[in-house]
């Protein structure tokens, strides 16, 4: 498409006819007269989500010299339209899996799982940062959500598996994803002239840094805006004490490997504890085992920074522009991992009858079998992403590119 603003017309027409057809809102948000009204419980969270979306993710991504208008400017329409397509994307795909085919509901916790699929597209926006055309982003995000909602529905509805924080369908799904589209998509050739570009400064890095503490402070939010009851205190409490430690182990692990404290790491590194705690955040783990996770995703993610990209870009030929590997693949993975053990170890006796609130089949299932099914929705996450990013990529191929990486004149005024 040559023109990119008659694309996102001819998309939002089609979603306009869509909504019209196939939505409706849910019953608190249509019932004047409801007694129990949703928005007072869960509308708190949700702004601290948008907020991550909108400012801790676009702002985290200006650390590139020239191309912080399109970072955070991109980040923008890519979370409003993700936000807008997910929700009819992923209420499709509920009905396709539950064979349940009725209008989609709108209400406060499809805004929130809405938002949740825009992290996702964002996370796989950051591998491909300042080398994909607005064009290709713009293609990028009806595809990915359609990999996002099959993977995520197989998990929820098939597997049953729990996924409080999105460490597995959210994090590792997205990063997975934008590294595959970054292989397919990334020339060789641009790339090599456009080194010059890939520069910081120490303002951009401070802007960055805004964004960091931004996604630090309401990650909590994230990880338990649709936890119920009891489980999302403990989610609040498991992650603040794994994001407090990623903080610290970052700092120690960057000191200790790159003899000075860098910002590449303290962006990223410090957040890794939200990220690695998100599928057991809502389990009874215990205030040290939050602790343990958080201080091994930090340091796991200096060292991703450190060692990690050295080694996608110059074994694998991956360029990963954020680093979406070390901050979300591989503590998302780690999440999952420990995710699985401490489904595989819950038992009644700690949980009481309020275990099928957290994991529904434990009627008809042993908590080892719950563990299984847990590593399943791990590995269908991995490789549902892979998959589809480079499918994804394969199109992207044929779609309007860049001349050159990293600079914000190929689409803004500067």
């Amino acid at each position: 498409m040559k023109y990119i603003e008659i694309l996102l017309g001819l998309l939002q027409i089609i979603s306009i006819i869509f909504y019209g057809l196939f939505v409706d809102y849910g019953n608190h948000a249509q019932n004047s007269n409801s007694v129990s009204n949703t928005i007072d419980k869960y509308y708190p969270m949700y702004q601290d989500v948008h907020v991550m979306i909108f400012i801790g993710f676009g702002f985290l991504m200006t650390f590139l010299k020239d191309y912080s208008f399109s970072s955070v400017g991109f980040n923008f329409l890519l979370a409003a339209l993700a936000l807008q397509y997910s929700i009819l994307i992923n209420g499709f795909f509920h009905n396709l899996f539950k064979n349940s085919w009725h209008k989609i509901d709108l209400n406060i916790e499809s805004l929130i799982t809405g938002d949740f699929a825009a992290g996702a597209v964002l996370i796989s926006y950051g591998a491909v940062l300042g080398k994909a055309s607005i064009d290709q982003l713009i293609w990028m995000l009806p595809l990915e959500l359609i990999f996002y909602a099959t993977n995520e529905s197989l998990g929820v509805i098939k597997f049953k598996a729990v996924d409080m924080g999105g460490s597995m369908y959210v994090h590792t799904f997205g990063a997975y994803f934008g590294l595959a589209v970054s292989y397919m998509i990334t020339d060789s050739n641009i790339l090599k002239n456009s080194k010059k570009n890939i520069t910081s400064s120490k303002q951009n890095d401070l802007f960055a840094m805004i964004g960091t503490l931004f996604l630090w402070i309401f990650w909590p939010s994230f990880n338990g805006a649709l936890a119920l009851g009891n489980s999302q205190h403990r989610v609040v409490i498991n992650t603040i004490l794994s994001l407090s430690n990623s903080c610290i182990f970052a700092f120690i692990t960057s000191k200790i490997v790159r003899k000075k404290i860098t910002m590449e790491d303290i962006q990223n590194a410090t957040l890794a504890g939200g990220v690695a705690v998100g599928s057991s955040a809502d389990l009874v783990i215990g205030p040290y085992a939050a602790l343990i996770i958080g201080g091994s995703a930090g340091s796991l993610s200096v060292l991703g920074y450190v060692y990690g990209n050295n080694f996608l870009e110059e074994r694998l030929k991956i360029t990963d522009t954020c680093g979406v590997n070390n901050l979300h693949g591989l503590p998302g993975v780690l999440g999952g991992l420990v995710g699985a053990i401490s489904a595989a170890c819950a038992s009644e006796k700690v949980y009481g009858d309020s275990i099928t609130d957290i994991f529904s089949e434990r009627e008809n299932r042993s908590a080892l079998e719950q563990g299984g099914y847990q590593l399943a929705a791990l590995m269908s996450s991995i490789l549902i992403s892979i998959f589809g990013g480079l499918f994804t990529g394969k199109i992207l191929v044929y779609v309007n590119k860049n001349d050159d990486y990293f600079i914000d004149t190929n689409w803004h005024e500067v």
